[in-house]
């Protein structure tokens, strides 16, 4: 199949003829799967018992420069919990997450059977994306808002939403601060080329990373493709692509965590992921300007300019109403499968 094909094939529902139940199981980790993760390393494993589906952290696959104490991983398998839950609901089955915190961590999602239900937010899972590009800068409604912030708001974790241009400017600041001390980062720059497939032939090949069509650029041989990273990645061009998208949305989205854990963790990338299925089914984009709360250095400036105390700035995104792009690919399930 060819990358087109092959991405329908991905980001589809299922057809409803999964009827034994290891064919059901299997179908909630293709839903799991469908959840955004950074680099889109895809940093999950998944475990199938008889009445509960495991998500382990796979630590191979995480980005220790970017991501040093693997926030961002944690996050991720909060996302794909998520998309199971709500995927266990719409199959029949009440899909209760629980973060253990012994060893790595894992998440547990305990199924029991339930009235199917196919929410909004279920339908949403095939369409979400993150979308790298410009918005067109129209408001988003009060109504939304308040959607988006029902959606984003769980246990110990709040959203603050910023829709105010000062507020934004605000944010941007720190955005293009720390997005400038990445840039001059050889370590970043290394790591985040390694995850980038420049070519639709090693997207096929690997199904994980980040697609360069996804991000806006050409597709090219690899060879060719690392020589304009490596010539065109520049803190000045950079950072203006930055501030025009940011201008260009109709607000930012703060994710706090009340206490700095990998609970927490997971929990904020529960509430993202409602948050950008809720975003999706409004016909509202996001995309993660995550800059600020990656740098270290930087992160506690942040949370004191947005006045937060006591908490964690966890996850930093975008909104507003723009043009779908290319999507991302996924392996399949059972390369993410363990006994």
């Amino acid at each position: 199949m060819n990358y087109e094909q092959v991405v329908a094939s991905l980001w589809r529902h299922g057809s409803g003829q999964a009827t034994d139940r290891a064919a059901r199981l299997n179908e909630l980790i293709r839903y799991a799967t469908l959840a955004p993760s950074g680099h889109n390393t895809q940093c999950w494993r998944f475990r199938v018992a008889d009445e509960a589906i495991t998500i382990l952290p796979d630590l191979s696959r995480r980005t220790p420069v970017v991501d040093p104490d693997a926030h961002h991983l944690y996050v991720s398998l909060g996302c794909a919990a998520e998309n199971l839950s709500l995927a266990a609901r719409a199959l029949g089955m009440q899909g209760e997450v629980t973060f253990h915190a012994e060893g790595d961590g894992e998440v547990r999602v305990t199924l029991a059977p339930c009235q199917p239900e196919r929410s909004s937010l279920f339908e949403a899972i095939p369409a979400r994306q993150c979308t790298r590009t410009d918005y067109d800068g129209a408001p988003v409604t009060d109504q939304e808002l308040y959607l988006l912030q029902g959606a984003g708001t769980g246990n110990g974790v709040s959203i603050s939403l910023l829709t105010e241009r000062p507020a934004i400017e605000q944010v941007l600041a720190f955005v293009l601060l720390a997005n400038s001390l990445q840039i001059r980062s050889r370590a970043f720059r290394q790591e985040l080329e390694a995850w980038i497939r420049f070519g639709e032939r090693e997207a096929l090949l690997s199904g994980d990373g980040l697609f360069a069509r996804a991000m806006g650029s050409p597709t090219t041989p690899r060879w060719l493709g690392r020589w304009l990273f490596r010539a065109l990645l520049r803190q000045g061009s950079e950072n203006a692509k930055l501030a025009r998208q940011i201008r260009s949305s109709a607000g930012i989205a703060v994710f706090i965590s009340e206490a700095d854990d990998r609970a927490h963790w997971v929990e904020a990338g529960r509430c993202y992921q409602r948050f950008a299925l809720q975003a999706t089914a409004l016909g509202i984009c996001n995309a993660f300007i995550n800059q600020p709360v990656e740098e270290t250095s930087i992160r506690p400036a942040f949370a004191e300019a947005l006045g937060i105390v006591g908490g964690r700035p966890d996850l930093v995104v975008r909104f507003g109403r723009g043009r779908a792009m290319p999507r991302s690919l996924r392996r399949p399930v059972e390369a993410v499968l363990v006994p």
